[in-house]
């Protein structure tokens, strides 16, 4: 009998101490109450609590995101945007962090979303939808600091925030498009024109450049003929001085010779005088007639 006592009070006692083992993993802080009233703080480990009078409440200090949900907001030109933001904040990991997080706020996360939402709602409707959509930076650096002041006091740290998307009415979003369009293809048009441009130019430049060369060749062809006239007169001017229309006549001579043309040359003339002095026969003098 007594063993059996014993042996229930064991199992009991075993019961009682296997019910206040508390595990807490790296990813996690833990606070410790006692009898509803803050005891200690446990870190990373093996701890042992009082069940019943002692309860651990853990809590993750790793980084975390949330969305704060679409939701419809007027901009300040009354025009309604799908706006949709995400946080990422973590709790930090001291014991007064801890702390805060547990009693200084009640659910952290939830808040978290309310407050982005409603910080959302107060940037953007000061802004018109245009500048919403090209001021996403300034949207986030003030949605940050907001949040960050506001959670210091929960032992959250804010990480950064991220503005997801703003969403234009549907028609509104339809002729923005078209604006977009426009534009894209007005800049095609003048691609293409300056591109076509560019084309005559080198076209141009290229045309310039032939006539130029042409020019240039015309200049030498006709220097290199007057020289060679220049050199045919100084020629003429040293070795047949007075005989130039007779210079002219032998070079007359010598092209009909060549295409082998008959020219009859009057007996007694300077041509026949000039080919026979060439030819070292002295000229035939014409016997008189007699009467």
């Amino acid at each position: 009998m007594e063993i059996n006592l014993y042996l229930i009070i064991g199992v009991i006692l075993l019961i009682f101490f296997a019910a206040g083992i508390k595990i807490v993993r790296p990813t996690h802080r833990a606070l410790i109450e006692r009898l509803g009233k803050y005891h200690k703080f446990a870190g990373p480990g093996f701890h042992w609590i009082i069940p019943i009078i002692d309860k651990m409440y853990q809590v993750n200090v790793t980084e975390r995101m949330v969305d704060a949900e679409p939701q419809e907001i007027i901009t300040n030109d009354n025009l309604n945007a799908k706006v949709d933001a995400q946080v990422y904040f973590r709790v930090k990991a001291d014991e007064d962090s801890v702390k805060g997080s547990i009693y200084n706020v009640n659910n952290f996360q939830w808040q978290i979303v309310n407050l982005a939402r409603t910080t959302l709602r107060n940037i953007i409707g000061t802004l018109t939808l245009k500048s919403a959509n090209s001021e996403r930076g300034k949207i986030n650096a003030e949605l940050y600091k907001t949040l960050h002041q506001e959670t210091r006091e929960w032992g959250i740290e804010i990480v950064r925030t991220e503005l997801k998307e703003i969403e234009p009415p549907k028609d509104v979003q339809d002729t923005m498009n078209k604006v977009v369009k426009a534009e894209n293809e007005k800049i095609a048009a003048v691609d293409s024109a300056t591109a076509a441009e560019t084309v005559a130019d080198g076209v141009k430049r290229a045309k310039i450049k032939e006539a130029e060369g042409v020019k240039q060749s015309k200049i030498l062809s006709a220097e290199g003929e007057a020289e060679a006239i220049r050199l045919v007169n100084e020629a003429a001017d040293k070795y047949f001085v007075g005989n130039a229309q007779l210079l002219k006549r032998l070079e007359t001579l010598e092209n009909a010779l060549e295409r082998n043309s008959k020219i009859v040359i009057p007996s007694g003339s300077d041509v026949v005088n000039l080919i026979g002095e060439m030819a070292g026969i002295l000229p035939i003098e014409k016997k008189s007639e007699k009467k």
